[in-house]
């Protein structure tokens, strides 16, 4: 442990202590004093920064916080928040919204990329497999958020290029792009907005949900 983090960590106990005898630091008080222990913490080690860790937006911050206090946003702020990053979605520029699900498939499966031992060039992974059931053959899945076996047959979509299935293929997009456009505070990563995915494994990942041709749906 360096001295700086020795200094924060000693500025956090004497915080906690003040907290004991007093009302206690505010939440932009110790959303401060975290930062300083986190910057103190990690440094920048090849292409991570550690700004990546510590940058964040009023959407971060604000499920952030109602998380800390154990109860959800007023619904006046969460659908602020999912205006506001339905606004920010940037959808197919080719208009192309279904790529090939082979390759939706291994970047599903994949949870490489953005750690300092992988490569800068290095194509990231959508890391998929780690909340959810994809297809039947997996013997080990993240249960975190719902299982995407059958996702386009389930929602009736047997030919994603049908006119019948825009709502649910650009919600489809969307949802990886920027999940919190449609929760407010969801688990989700905003894969798409945050540059963990770009528009081509967006589109890849699309094909493999809705792809009749895919295992999800068979």
């Amino acid at each position: 442990m360096n001295k700086k983090t020795q200094l924060a960590l000693a500025s956090l106990a004497a915080t906690l202590l003040v907290a004991g005898c007093a009302s206690g630091p505010s939440m932009v008080e110790l959303n401060a004093l975290t930062d300083k222990i986190v910057k103190a913490s990690f440094r920048d080690q090849s292409h991570v920064k550690v700004e990546r860790i510590t940058a964040t937006d009023e959407t971060n911050r604000l499920c952030s916080e109602a998380d800390v206090a154990g109860k959800p946003l007023d619904e006046k702020t969460a659908k602020r928040i999912e205006e506001a990053n339905l606004k920010a979605i940037k959808w197919p520029s080719d208009g192309k919204f279904i790529g090939d699900w082979k390759e939706g498939e291994k970047i599903a499966q994949s949870g490489r990329g953005l750690t300092w031992t992988d490569k800068a060039d290095d194509t990231n992974g959508g890391n998929c497999y780690n909340c959810h059931k994809i297809d039947q053959k997996e013997i080990s899945y993240g249960t975190i958020g719902p299982s995407l076996y059958n996702y386009g047959k389930i929602r009736g979509v047997s030919n994603p290029n049908d006119p019948a299935s825009k709502a649910i293929v650009e919600y489809t997009w969307g949802k990886i792009w920027n999940a919190k456009a449609y929760n407010a505070c969801s688990n989700m990563p905003r894969a798409g907005h945050t540059g963990i995915l770009n528009e081509t494994q967006v589109r890849h990942i699309v094909g493999l949900l809705l792809d009749p041709k895919s295992p999800v749906n068979q």
